[in-house]
């Protein structure tokens, strides 16, 4: 990220902390509770959000080498996404075409050859038809016909993108603007190393677990033994970029900041810095460490998502990682919401899961299923989105203009 950039949002930051104030969106919004429980409001987001729209699986260290492979089924399409033996990120409907069974059922790993487990059609990691068991007693099959369904598929700055439906369009600059795409090319995404994963599965609407990552107003408060022992609490910068944003907010070692000249501020290392990627992406920088989470409806009850929250670290972080002996992995997992002036730790895989365990899925996410309880009751009448939140405004306008919604009324 450029260091002005840097410096102007730590500026902005530190301004608010000294003020007392957060971010001022200028407006409070009435939300009606039924968003997070209206089935067939959640069927057209189905449709367009998830089965006809491009969705970020992963980072570019999901596919560290050709051969390497991934595995999901999140959108409505079964998918294997490759790195194929030249080391072009490729993707494929997750079926054999045979009898459409699944070629692959494992979630990651490497292999030059997928072989169906019902008649052992053989596919490379290019998607081709390669061999057919008993061929001779099968019949001619003209193979060059027949390799795995491929999508469309784009590797961006360290991100990967599949459309679900093959003759889906895929620009990715155009999908999240040059700025967007820029800055992110500019962190270096594109080198950090997959570390470890963990599902979330609660009942609550997507859109809920998604308002989970748009504020900071309730840090000090819900988050008070956990992330509030880290981050200040209140204070937001927020930069739109068309549908996506930026999210900062300030943790305890900003205040280091001030005893350093502007040219040496790193705002990793005093913030996260979280992107929206929408419309169901989150994703935070850290400095040694990026967190993935990419939220999915299910399909068939409005009232559950699945998160599935993937972490990645610097290549050197990682060495440090996964070096560590029991005890020193044990420690990291109780120091996890320890500050320390001054003090540098080596992130570990643990207490990096650990937040999203303690804070979100215990936390934040029991909010949310309070929250849906209370909209599937039909009594919750409507919630108000602040002035202190600009994160939840800029989401809920960019849904409800991309479902040609008007916008929510204002509190007068």
């Amino acid at each position: 990220m450029d260091q002005q950039k840097q410096i102007s949002i730590l500026k902005e930051l530190l301004r608010q902390i000294d003020a007392g104030a957060n971010a001022d969106a200028g407006v409070q919004y009435k939300v009606p509770s039924s968003i997070y429980a209206d089935r067939e409001l959640a069927a057209q987001e189905w449709e367009q959000f998830y089965k006809n729209h491009p969705q970020m699986i992963g980072l570019s260290g999901d596919l560290p080498e050709p051969n390497s492979f991934l595995t999901l089924n999140d959108f409505g399409v079964p998918i294997i996404a490759t790195r194929d033996k030249d080391g072009r990120f490729r993707a494929f409907v997750n079926a054999c075409r045979h009898r459409a069974t699944r070629v692959e059922s494992a979630p990651r790993g490497k292999r030059k050859l997928f072989v169906c487990p019902f008649h052992a059609w053989s596919y490379s990691s290019s998607g081709e038809l390669v061999a057919i068991a008993d061929e001779s007693d099968f019949g001619p099959v003209d193979k060059s016909c027949r390799g795995l369904i491929e999508l469309p598929a784009v590797e961006a700055a360290g991100l990967l993108f599949v459309h679900p439906q093959p003759d889906g369009d895929l620009d990715v600059e155009a999908l999240l603007s040059k700025p967007l795409l820029n800055e992110l090319s500019s962190i270096g995404f594109d080198t950090v190393v997959y570390g470890a994963e963990k599902t979330i599965d609660k009942n609550l609407n997507w859109k809920l677990a998604n308002d989970t990552f748009g504020e900071t107003y309730h840090f000090q408060k819900l988050h008070k033994d956990t992330l509030g022992q880290l981050f200040i609490g209140n204070n937001t910068h927020l930069e739109e970029f068309g549908r996506h944003h930026r999210f900062t907010t300030a943790n305890l070692a900003i205040h280091e900041m001030r005893k350093l000249p502007e040219e040496d501020w790193q705002i990793q290392f005093a913030t996260f810095v979280g992107y929206h990627l929408f419309p169901n992406i989150q994703m935070f920088w850290t400095g040694d460490t990026v967190s993935l989470v990419r939220i999915y409806p299910d399909v068939d009850n409005p009232g559950r998502s699945i998160s599935h929250v993937s972490i990645y670290f610097t290549p050197e972080a990682y060495q440090n990682a996964i070096a560590m002996d029991d005890d020193a992995r044990e420690q990291a997992v109780k120091d996890t919401y320890k500050f320390e002036e001054g003090a540098t730790r080596s992130p570990s895989i643990e207490a990096s899961l650990e937040v999203f365990t303690s804070t979100i899925e215990y936390e934040d996410y029991v909010m949310g299923e309070y929250q849906q309880q209370a909209a599937e009751s039909g009594l919750a009448g409507e919630a108000i989105f602040g002035r202190n939140e600009p994160v939840l405004h800029h989401f809920h306008r960019s849904y409800r203009d991309a479902m040609g919604l008007p916008h929510f009324e204002t509190v007068e």
